[in-house]
């Protein structure tokens, strides 16, 4: 059984059901499961910290979890173009996997939500596939042999899966956003698996 591993970010639950459409397009593809796995916040009071287990929702992740992962799906909200300072701190204690190269060579996506369709959805993408370079991820997107990715007046790039929540945060995921996200986990379930044949 190949192990994909969900990682993201969510403050207010956007990031967290693209996750779960990944999630299910990586399901979808015979031999692969998807591991969902969460970081926690980052408090600016030095001494407050966070319990190890998660009162709700998908695990903390270990540096474990991208050890054993076969292939990663890396999701962040939108931060004035940047991931969030949770992922980046998360992202930024990961040199010992850095270092063994357990990362290199496998496959990488990323999604972001943000409140506007030009809310730095993009640049956000960018900056979290940064990192994974760094790391010797192989990077896919989304091609536009997928329809929707065309079509959508909502989220979506050929850079990764994306969200508009609305200025309200209130928007649910639209039906073409929840496509790219299913074929996005999609072809990174097969991608995978090509990848360890080879």
């Amino acid at each position: 059984m190949h192990t994909i591993l969900v990682l993201y970010y969510s403050r207010y639950g956007s990031v967290k059901k693209m996750a779960q459409f990944i999630a299910r397009g990586i399901e979808s593809v015979s031999g692969v499961q998807a591991r969902i796995r969460t970081v926690p916040a980052v408090s600016t009071v030095i001494e407050a910290t966070e319990s190890a287990i998660p009162e709700t929702g998908a695990p903390f992740a270990t540096l474990d979890d991208l050890k054993e992962c076969d292939g990663l799906a890396l999701g962040s909200p939108t931060r004035f173009g940047n991931m969030a300072a949770p992922m980046k701190y998360f992202l930024d204690s990961t040199s010992s996997i850095w270092l063994a190269g357990n990362l290199v060579g496998k496959p990488a996506v990323v999604f972001s939500s943000s409140s506007s369709l030009h809310g730095g959805q993009e640049s956000t993408l960018l900056s979290m596939m940064l990192p994974l370079l760094h790391q010797g991820c192989m990077l896919l997107g989304i091609p536009y042999t997928e329809p929707d990715l065309n079509s959508t007046s909502t989220g979506g790039t050929p850079y990764g899966a994306t969200h508009v929540t609305g200025s309200q945060g209130n928007n649910p995921v639209s039906d073409e956003e929840q496509r790219l996200c299913f074929a996005l986990g999609k072809r990174l379930a097969e991608t995978a698996i090509k990848l360890k044949k080879e």
